[in-house]
């Protein structure tokens, strides 16, 4: 057939090339990718959505944001002779060269042009500041991740919610004072017993440079069940977030006596906020898409149904509902 209708394209003058493209199309179309929800004879199997950073352009909501009004910091440096250099500048959200949004945290994050989110400067005692992310959907979190533009805070808090954000939990502390900040005591050890514990450690244990340091915590780090994760709902319940929040309690130096210039080197800044972790379906689903209403849901397979294709699809409860394994697809029937 394919060698006729390329004598007949000859004959009337066109390029076969045109064809052998067409035919490609027409191909592909008869002969879709395989679903990875399926192994080739139709028999069901376990799929996952690809891993990706959930946070990437999305919003972040901020307690304190530099520039409204028009602000004044301060960033020091040591010159070459080991002397102190301060050199201030502008923070104006009017201002695109000046602004310093929150877009900046969860945009392409470039080496070569670092964008920075900046509180405002301290002008009082303890200042705290949050920041707060909405993912749209539950994932399951393999990391989160803070790249700073300035020192590193030395103490601050992530928390997860599970609820779009009407109930948070501790997720990890970081601190020099643990026990004093947050009542938990310096590296507590995780047993099968409390494998939900948010830990405390010091940020400030690491040896890195003053500017772009970077917190990353690792949510199955340390936990004895990490290694049978299938098996696991309460680790699995463990890394399912739907929001996550990051309060910054304190500076390294800030005393909370300092004058107005010296408080004007005193701030919170961001280069990047990363989430990795995968769109949650409970092995039902290789992708997630967004639904009618806008809403960012799995594309369920193995005749279940839900946004994190959570249970069975009328009609198929001969089989109770079950979370796919390595081993079982658990297709609901």
């Amino acid at each position: 057939m394919l060698n006729l209708l390329l004598m007949l394209l000859f004959t009337l003058g066109l390029p076969s090339a045109n064809l052998l493209g067409y035919h490609g199309m027409f191909s592909a179309q008869s002969n879709p990718p395989p679903d990875p929800c399926y192994e080739e004879m139709s028999e069901p199997r376990r799929c996952i959505p690809d891993f990706v950073n959930a946070a990437f352009g999305k919003e972040v909501k901020a307690s304190s944001e530099c520039g409204s009004p028009p602000t004044r910091y301060c960033t020091t440096s040591t010159d070459d002779k080991g002397e102190v250099i301060r050199n201030c500048q502008i923070c104006d959200a009017s201002n695109a060269k000046r602004a310093h949004p929150t877009a900046y945290l969860t945009d392409l994050n470039n080496p070569n042009n670092v964008t920075c989110w900046m509180s405002e400067p301290f002008s009082q005692s303890l200042h705290n500041v949050s920041l707060t992310l909405s993912l749209g959907k539950k994932y399951e979190l393999t990391y989160i991740s803070l790249q700073f533009c300035n020192q590193k805070p030395d103490s601050l808090a992530l928390y997860k919610s599970m609820d779009y954000g009407k109930t948070w939990h501790p997720f990890q502390f970081y601190s020099s004072q643990c026990r004093k900040m947050y009542g938990r005591q310096n590296r507590a050890v995780i047993t099968k017993a409390n494998e939900q514990e948010a830990l405390c450690t010091d940020a400030q244990s690491n040896v890195e440079p003053i500017t772009g340091a970077r917190i990353a915590f690792s949510t199955l780090e340390g936990r004895p069940s990490a290694y049978d994760f299938d098996n696991s709902p309460v680790l699995q319940d463990w890394v399912t977030a739907t929001d996550i929040k990051v309060v910054f309690n304190r500076l390294v130096g800030w005393t909370g006596n300092e004058n107005e210039t010296l408080g004007q080197t005193y701030f919170y800044a961001v280069s990047d906020f990363a989430v990795g972790g995968r769109c949650k379906c409970n092995g039902h689903a290789s992708r997630c898409i967004h639904d009618r209403d806008g809403l960012l849901v799995c594309d369920c397979k193995h005749n279940t149904a839900g946004r994190d294709c959570e249970r069975c699809k009328p009609f198929h409860f001969d089989r109770p509902w079950g979370r796919a394994t390595a081993h079982e697809a658990h297709e609901c029937v």
